[in-house]
């Protein structure tokens, strides 16, 4: 079988693509996430999940290389990862009571033919509203300080909704498995 590399040092992405049951690697992408001027946010998960699977299959041919990334937007704006208490709380107070588009992009690169698969899977979580209170508890716990939105679904987070919509609930974690299983088998995987 060819090696498949997830282009990822996430352990929310390593711990989703385990329940496939494949033998994988993980290898961290050299790439710069920042934006570029006026880039919707549809176009930047694509850029940056085919970026990341490009960076590391220079350094291995062969594979078959799995990018992701994921951004979190509300009224058309980027909410990145916050990285401290201070931007967690501003953005759940921005999320309190509206609905915030998750967006996962997923690229298979077959770095052996040098064929891409690019899909950007969607989606939306309609919070409750959130009281100061309730805001600092749940960052109290959950501390989701390099999570998109600030918000972890697969934790304490998904007492902050009020509904999910979407086709895969693993793209809210970040890696849509139903859409990387349908990549992999067109690559010549067979998941099952």
């Amino acid at each position: 079988m060819t090696q498949l590399i997830l282009a990822s040092t996430s352990p929310f992405r390593r711990e989703l693509l385990l329940r496939l049951g494949l033998p994988f690697d993980c290898v961290a992408p050299e790439v710069d996430e920042t934006p570029l001027p006026d880039e919707l946010p549809y176009a930047l998960v694509q850029r940056l999940s085919e970026s990341k699977a490009r960076s590391v299959a220079t350094r291995y041919p062969n594979a078959l290389v799995i990018g992701s990334d994921q951004v979190a937007v509300l009224d058309g704006h980027i909410l990145g990862k916050p990285g401290d208490h201070k931007g967690a709380v501003t953005q759940l107070r921005a999320a309190s009571g509206r609905q915030v588009q998750f967006l996962c992009g997923l690229c298979l690169f077959d770095a052996a033919r040098h064929h891409v698969q690019i899909k950007v899977v969607p989606y939306t979580v309609t919070f409750r509203s959130l009281s100061e209170e309730k805001i600092e508890r749940y960052l109290e716990r959950d501390q989701p300080y390099q999570c998109a939105g600030s918000f972890r679904s697969e934790a304490l987070g998904i007492v902050l909704c009020d509904r999910l919509e979407g086709e895969d609930p693993n793209a809210l974690i970040g890696l849509p498995l139903i859409q990387l299983a349908k990549m992999l088998e067109t690559a010549g995987v067979e998941v099952i």
